[in-house]
C-alpha cells in the first residue's frame, strides 16, 4: 500500500502543477487581451499579439481544467477523471 499511496501523491503533485502553470498562462492571456499597450513594442503588428493572447488564454483555461480534473482524479481515485 506504501507504494500506490506514494503514486497517488506524486500525481496530486504533478496535476497541481500543471493547474498552476495553466491558470499562470490564462493570466498571462487576460493581461495581454486587457492591456496590449504595453506589448506593442515587443509585436509589431496587432493581429498577432491578440491572437497570441487569445492563444495564451484559451491553453491556460484547458490545462488548468486538466491539472483540476487530475487532482481530483487522483485524491477521489477516480479512474474517469484521471482518463480525462
Amino acid at each position: 500500500m506504501g507504494v500506490l499511496s506514494c503514486m497517488k501523491y506524486l500525481m496530486f503533485i504533478f496535476n497541481m502543477l500543471v493547474f498552476a502553470g495553466g491558470t499562470c498562462l490564462a493570466g498571462m492571456g487576460v493581461w495581454v487581451a486587457v492591456d496590449p499597450a504595453g506589448f506593442q513594442d515587443i509585436v509589431a503588428t496587432r493581429a498577432v499579439l491578440s491572437a497570441g493572447a487569445w492563444l495564451l488564454l484559451v491553453v491556460g483555461i484547458a490545462l488548468s481544467l486538466l491539472g483540476f480534473l487530475g487532482c481530483c482524479g487522483a485524491l477521489r481515485r477516480s479512474r474517469l477523471l484521471l482518463l480525462l
